[in-house]
């Protein structure tokens, strides 16, 4: 078998997603995805990658990636090159299973698991849906009401009236940033009494409304500097917060340690570094507790489990991220089906139960808060039909396509 053609995939609407589909000599073809920076992504896989992958043995996974990785993508960058190699990356695991007849969990090793337990990521159906470029404020801030899961507003306003909806899903555990808001004021360098107490308030109402019953992720999205992050985990402290998440930048790991030593919270850290060399650092040093990557912008799957890995021998637990396509979501689900030390799986309700299972077939089933082992061979999902139909879809091919 031997790769005949890379295509890809996006729609104006979802301007951040990007599918990517290896086709091959034998009829079939793999299907991959990684989110942001669309246009850059789609013109390395095509002036760059394509030639390089056509006719080559698909099954060849390790091979290809170290070919993506030394030196076509460079080094720790998680840039366009880097996401283009992700996605490529997965849809030969894809590809693989699919040949195979099994599911992708079941290449990587098997599962450790049936399921694997869920929280939600509290943004709302226009989240980074089309900015290519986001700033605090469009963290902080909703402009349409698509349905009932408008979680971003909903924490913002009522946090405790939202964590008993979700703890009627079967959630427990919830992911909120009620913080960033303020940080745009002082580039992240000041945080007022009266901003900070703005700031607590949802984890007062979560607490009031619902006890220990629901763990509380805090996102940081690394918005400020280390004496802020410090405050704010200080005043956190009463609230027995499940996780910080990317409290300060990710280019300095000594100061990341540091912070890890007094925040006396767990710390986690990060879908914004690629490859096992970044997250070595990160190991190395204990400036983490648990091990957060995006299989979409680490270096696909076969680096994500190399990561996932080393971080066993860390003695650290693995939560994949998830804010971004439902193929990713997929990907990471099996990922965590297998891994021994996977901890928990990030979701988005307001996206798996709209523009995911509006564009994306075969998705992972949920069910009361759980996350369920895909059954079908390979990621187990396809693209709607209706996405090829689209208006706004632009596709393009280097290669020939299955078939």
């Amino acid at each position: 078998m031997k790769i005949t053609g890379i295509e890809t995939i996006n729609l104006k609407e979802f301007r951040n997603v990007t599918w990517v589909r290896v086709h091959t000599d034998a009829g079939s073809f793999g299907l991959g995805e990684t989110f942001y920076g669309s246009d850059a992504v789609c013109g390395f896989i095509h002036e760059t990658l394509a030639d390089e992958l056509i006719d080559r043995d698909p099954t060849q996974i390790d091979a290809i990636s170290r070919l993506l990785l030394n030196p076509i993508c460079g080094f720790n960058s998680t840039g366009a090159e880097m996401r283009a190699a992700s996605a490529i990356d997965i849809a030969l695991w894809d590809l693989s299973g699919k040949t195979l007849g099994v599911p992708v969990h079941q290449l990587l090793g098997g599962k450790s698991r049936d399921k694997i337990r869920a929280y939600n990521t509290c943004a709302g159906y226009e989240y980074v849906k089309d900015k290519q470029v986001n700033t605090t404020e469009d963290w902080s801030t909703e402009s349409v009401a698509e349905g009932p899961y408008e979680d971003l507003e909903a924490f913002l306003s009522d946090a405790g009236t939202l964590a008993k909806s979700l703890l009627d899903m079967g959630f427990r555990g919830m992911k909120i940033w009620p913080f960033d808001q303020f940080a745009v004021k002082t580039n992240g360098t000041y945080i007022s009494p009266e901003d900070l107490e703005a700031g607590l308030r949802p984890f007062k109402q979560i607490r009031e409304a619902v006890g220990d019953a629901m763990d509380i992720h805090v996102e940081l999205h690394s918005v400020w500097n280390l004496p802020m992050a410090e405050k704010i985990a200080r005043a956190l402290k009463p609230y027995n917060v499940f996780w910080l998440e990317d409290p300060i930048k990710m280019t300095n790991v000594d100061a990341l340690a540091e912070y890890a030593r007094r925040a006396d919270t767990w710390v986690t850290a990060s879908e914004n570094l690629a490859t096992r060399w970044s997250f070595r650092e990160l190991f190395e040093k204990r400036a983490t507790d648990v091990c957060m990557l995006d299989i979409g912008w680490c270096g696909g799957l076969t680096e994500a489990k190399k990561i996932a890995t080393m971080a066993e021998t860390y003695e650290l637990p693995v939560a994949p991220h998830d804010c971004t396509g439902p193929g990713l979501l997929t990907a990471a689900v099996h990922l965590s089906i297998n891994l021994p030390n996977a901890l928990v799986q990030e979701m988005v309700r307001a996206f798996y139960f709209g523009w995911y299972s509006e564009l994306m077939e075969g998705l992972p089933v949920f069910e009361n808060g759980y996350l369920l082992a895909p059954t079908a061979p390979g990621l187990g999902i396809s693209l709607s039909p209706k996405v090829f139909e689209r208006s706004d879809a632009t596709i393009r091919i280097t290669g020939t396509k299955s078939g």
